[in-house]
């Protein structure tokens, strides 16, 4: 029984080196005798046994590879504690197994080294806006030095970037700084543009009183124009009137009452005011005064009633009054 088992394994390990099965995520390096005979696609392959051998099995899908965080100096000599990820991808099987020892261990620590020089080249502030171009920097010079090692190299991406605590704190302090500027610069814009609102605001309300002003005296002004035109329009409608009255039977004889009452009560008017009395020098004689009145009014002719105003009887009535003293009263009685 010992023999047959011992047998059996060993047909058993015979029939295990005649075939290789290789999944579909994988491409395998095959050696024959020590030398490179071909690559292993994904499925069925027959080999040789204790001749041919399986040399390298390589990942056909997109592999990600952690950037160790290292110190790098930068422009304005500040240190910082930068790391990151490279994504990579094997194209040519065989040039990542003969061309390189160690393809992952060669991509990671060229990032490194690249990351480096490209930090060194810009300040601390560029370092943080500037991420995407560090990123495109470092994949195409990696990429076109892993070209002889069958790989290519898809994208890197900066995961941190952290300055030394004193760094940090200098940062904070200079951001505040920053920050209490701007405020004053926002309150000082926000004071003179307030002052320059007001100073247009007064200006508008000057404008809107003084156009007030000069409307009202328009409007004043047109109301006196129409109420003097209105009264001049009545006024010559009176005469009108009354000139045509004139021009009626008995219309002069009428004038003449109208006369003579407004002089009585003008004159009585005059006497009540007045410390000094005027009177008619011939009040004597009162009925050849109204007489003389009535004769004056029958020489005037109608139609110079129609022509001049009323008045004009009233001032030709008016006159040849003389003053009286009140020592001399007895030819007055």
């Amino acid at each position: 029984m010992f023999y047959i088992t011992v047998i059996y394994l060993v047909v058993l390990f015979i029939i295990l080196k005649t075939f290789a099965v290789v999944p579909n995520h994988q491409m395998v390096i095959k050696e024959r005798l020590g030398k490179y005979e071909g690559i292993l696609k994904p499925g069925f392959h027959f080999l040789i046994p204790f001749f041919d051998h399986l040399a390298y099995v390589h990942e056909t899908r997109e592999q990600v590879l952690d950037v160790a965080s290292q110190t790098c100096i930068t422009k304005d000599n500040i240190q910082v504690e930068v790391d990151g990820v490279v994504y990579l991808k094997v194209m040519d099987p065989k040039k990542a197994s003969y061309g390189i020892e160690n393809y992952r261990l060669a991509s990671v620590n060229l990032c490194q080294t690249t990351m480096r020089a490209e930090i060194g080249k810009l300040s601390l502030d560029s370092t943080f806006s500037e991420r995407d171009s560090i990123n495109w920097n470092i994949v195409a010079q990696v990429d076109q030095a892993s070209d002889a090692w069958g790989i290519k190299v898809l994208r890197y991406e900066i995961k941190n970037i952290n300055p030394s605590s004193s760094m940090v704190a200098t940062m904070e302090k200079q951001m505040e700084a920053e920050r209490q500027r701007r405020a004053e610069v926002t309150m000082a814009e926000a004071d003179k543009q307030a002052r320059i609102n007001s100073s247009h605001a007064d200006r508008q309300e000057k404008i809107n009183i003084s156009e007030g002003e000069r409307q009202k005296r328009i409007n004043i002004a047109e109301g006196k124009a129409k109420e003097i035109a209105l009264i001049a329009v009545a006024t010559a409608d009176s005469i009108q009137k009354i000139s045509q009255a004139i021009g009626t039977p008995g219309g002069s004889k009428a004038v003449q009452a109208q006369i003579l009452d407004q002089f009585i009560e003008g004159f009585g008017d005059v006497i009540k005011t007045s410390k000094i009395k005027v009177v008619p020098a011939q009040l004597a004689n009162i009925k050849g005064f109204f007489e003389g009145i009535s004769q004056v009014g029958d020489t005037i002719p109608e139609t110079e009633f129609k022509e001049k105003p009323l008045q004009q009887g009233i001032v030709k009535a008016q006159r040849g009054p003389v003053k009286v003293r009140k020592g001399s009263a007895k030819g007055a009685q």
